[in-house]
């Protein structure tokens, strides 16, 4: 199977897992990036079964109101039973890196907020220790350079990420070099980092469910 193959296997397993469990007043939220497209995509023909959706991105908005899917703000929600999204990396404890596509923070702050994370992904993002994607960091504009004198100073190598912008109006140090052994620890001190918004480890908040989507088949890992 080819990589959008097993992202389009992964997408279909979640909606065939999520969808039974919704009613016609839950708001489900739904993240960024190519595989979360996929699920978007295929969601779009159970929309009549739920009220609406969260979403993490200016994108997958405009995704899913094409749809005729309605998005509504998150501070107007009261419970979130779900959360999909892809990863970047995960392990075996479902930790995760996420942030690739720039939307860690607003991905974050939806997970935090959600019942049940349900991380959808392919088999090359299945890793034993994490760190060898580059970490992303969202930072305040000003800060930037203080931010990568402290990351260094933790063992990784900050690249800013030239000519990008986060819906926030931030920007993103991509950290290389990192062998995450403690990823709980190390998301708390890079969030300690003052001119840090985010970063994109996802440990203290680790996936709850995730369809892993293989040579063999869509895998069901769980913590």
């Amino acid at each position: 199977m080819t990589p959008d193959e097993l992202k389009l296997a992964v997408a279909k397993a979640a909606v065939d897992y999520v969808v039974p469990k919704l009613e016609s007043d839950s708001i489900i939220g739904i993240g960024t990036g190519s595989t979360a497209n996929y699920f978007i995509d295929l969601l779009a023909e159970h929309k009549g079964k739920f009220e609406g959706a969260v979403s993490s991105s200016k994108a997958s908005t405009e995704r899913l109101e094409k749809h005729g899917i309605p998005v509504y703000g998150l501070n107007g929600v009261e419970v979130l039973g779900f959360y999909i999204d892809g990863a970047d990396e995960s392990n075996h404890k479902l930790q995760l890196i996420k942030g690739g596509g720039g939307a860690l923070t607003r991905e974050k702050i939806v997970a935090a907020c959600s019942e049940v994370f349900v991380c959808i992904a392919d088999e090359s993002k299945w890793v034993e220790t994490l760190g060898k994607f580059p970490l992303p960091v969202e930072v305040i504009p000003m800060a930037r350079a203080y931010v990568q004198t402290e990351i260094k100073r933790l063992g990784g190598k900050p690249v800013y990420r030239h000519g990008f912008v986060t819906d926030n109006g931030n920007e993103i140090l991509d950290v290389h070099d990192l062998d995450i052994q403690n990823a709980i620890e190390l998301e708390k001190q890079l969030n300690q980092i003052t001119g840090v918004v985010t970063n994109g480890l996802f440990a203290a908040r680790p996936a709850d469910i995730l369809f892993l989507g293989t040579q063999k088949g869509v895998e069901v890992k769980k913590a």
